[in-house]
């Protein structure tokens, strides 16, 4: 690289702990956003601080605490490993983690950063397709952190990473593993996080990059239609988001006759509730209600090698544009 270079990695955060207080000041972070919930203040702010603060840590402490490692938040720990293998890929320029919400935060990892004074420096959201929700919203808080800094280096914006094919085929070779080892299913789900659809009715991509994703990684796998579907899941609220819902899908392909069903996420950069309660318990025992027999959760790529050397392939082509 022709300058001095830094990275600052940034996934969305997490609890400190799995109890109520922590999930409480996360989620106070993570709601107040107006990217995440675009709604009025005078509509939102009530429902926030009067049902959904008071009511709703208490309900997610014992989904946080069925999933938490021995080493804390599994998405924290696999942020903090990618991070580490990632640095190893790009000898003498540093790689600090950051989240959006939470600790560490973005203004803490910058000043980690100014420390070795990069000329350059690269900021990496940990989201495969972009969304306002997401990427924006870590743009959004990467430019206030900055706000008065009297370091400026010439800085470089990751929007998205779906198209590469080191991506696609970190996501192949999980699958291909995943049938190695354990047989392969009837059929592949690649659920991905849902969004409100009047976000993508205002023209965000992140609906057409996910379903881009879906039909890449099926072709790289040789599979026909009927062996795949892409799905959402996550959605809150009684809105319309985008669809099919991952728990509508699940309900209807277990009622098709499918009795072993693969699931991935690809838009999960590292696993976390959504994926380790949310698909691997909840939609396991949904699945087997509506008359499967066994759900296999096919993990995020988390700190795989194939990771690590993919985000570094994406370091070095925006650090020497």
């Amino acid at each position: 690289m022709s300058a001095k270079a830094g990275v600052l990695l940034i996934n969305l955060g997490t609890p400190d702990a799995p109890e109520p207080a922590a999930i409480r000041r996360f989620l106070r972070e993570f709601l107040s956003d107006r990217r995440v919930v675009d709604l009025s203040p005078l509509i939102w702010l009530p429902l926030l601080y009067g049902l959904i603060l008071p009511l709703r840590p208490s309900k997610l402490a014992p989904a946080y605490q069925s999933i938490w490692m021995p080493e804390g938040s599994p998405l924290m720990v696999y942020s903090q490993r990618l991070a580490k293998a990632l640095g190893e890929q790009l000898p003498g320029v540093p790689v600090v983690l950051a989240m959006r919400y939470g600790w560490p935060t973005i203004r803490t990892a910058l000043k980690e950063l100014e420390l070795h004074r990069p000329e350059r420096l690269l900021v990496l959201p940990l989201y495969p397709q972009y969304s306002r929700t997401t990427t924006a919203s870590v743009l959004d808080g990467f430019e206030a952190a900055m706000a008065g800094s009297h370091w400026r280096p010439e800085l470089r914006m990751v929007n998205d990473y779906y198209r590469e094919t080191g991506y696609i085929n970190a996501l192949r070779d999980s699958v291909l593993e995943h049938w190695q080892a354990a047989g392969r299913g009837e059929k592949l789900l690649m659920s991905f996080h849902g969004i409100p659809q009047r976000g993508v009715d205002k023209g965000d991509p992140y609906l057409a990059q996910c379903q881009r994703t879906a039909a890449k990684l099926a072709e790289a796998l040789d599979l026909s239609e009927r062996q795949w579907q892409i799905c959402f899941q996550s959605r809150v609220g009684g809105a319309a988001w985008t669809g099919p819902y991952t728990e509508e899908t699940l309900d209807q392909t277990a009622r098709s006759g499918v009795k072993v069903l693969d699931v991935i996420c690809p838009g999960f950069s590292a696993d976390c509730l959504e994926t380790l309660e949310e698909i691997a318990i909840r939609g396991s025992g949904r699945f087997c209600a509506a008359g499967g027999s066994q759900l296999r959760y096919i993990p995020a790529l988390n700190d795989r090698p194939s990771h690590a050397a993919l985000l570094a392939d994406v370091a070095r082509s925006r650090l020497n544009d």
